[in-house]
């Protein structure tokens, strides 16, 4: 599915499209979309790819495994605030799987039946600003084929939804990461 260039909310544009990168089995879906912001690589980095406790952002709280983010890097992510609570049984985890900073970062977050990997590509624009490609891949787990094939549709529409999303709040994300950590707004992947 293609859909054409156009004006973002806020000055950029996006460009959002299907996209599968050498041969991709059928029974992934992948979708990417892009955005040029005005702000540093190094900024843009630290507000998305830098796992905060909490992203007001967002709405969801992020439980890391150890002391900072990087390759190998578990967590777990739970909607709202936990505010020292423990996450639910069965929250969805996830792992970093690609890390080279200021550039590249990927995550696979496992739930019941499908998995879902973020990648999250910067690259310096002419303008001094951040050329932002995030790419969505899905897998499902279960069903065979005839089920996913019936699926294929939605669920291409939902990960379409969700880029398109994802990319107009990276100037939000940004602004958060700017922010103290005391208003308790950090930044999120």
């Amino acid at each position: 599915m293609t859909v054409p260039n156009g004006p973002a909310p806020g000055g950029g544009s996006v460009t959002p499209r299907a996209q599968q990168s050498g041969v991709t089995p059928g029974w992934l879906t992948v979708v990417r979309g892009t955005r040029r912001v005005p702000f540093s690589r190094a900024r843009v980095w630290q507000a998305l790819a830098v796992l905060q406790p909490y992203c007001a952002v967002c709405d969801v709280s992020y439980v890391v495994d150890g002391a900072s983010t990087k390759h190998g890097t578990e967590f777990v992510c739970v909607p709202g605030r936990l505010d020292g609570q423990r996450p639910p049984r069965g929250a969805p985890r996830g792992r970093i799987v690609e890390w080279e900073p200021e550039h590249r970062v990927a995550t696979r977050l496992e739930l019941t039946p499908e998995v879902w990997v973020t990648t999250i590509e910067l690259a310096d624009a002419p303008d001094e600003g951040t050329d932002v490609a995030i790419t969505l891949t899905h897998e499902p787990l279960t069903g065979g084929l005839l089920q996913r094939r019936r699926q294929r549709k939605v669920v291409r529409k939902v990960a379409q939804e969700t880029v398109e999303s994802e990319l107009a709040k990276v100037a939000d994300h940004v602004h958060q990461a700017e922010r103290s950590p005391d208003e308790g707004a950090d930044s999120s992947a």
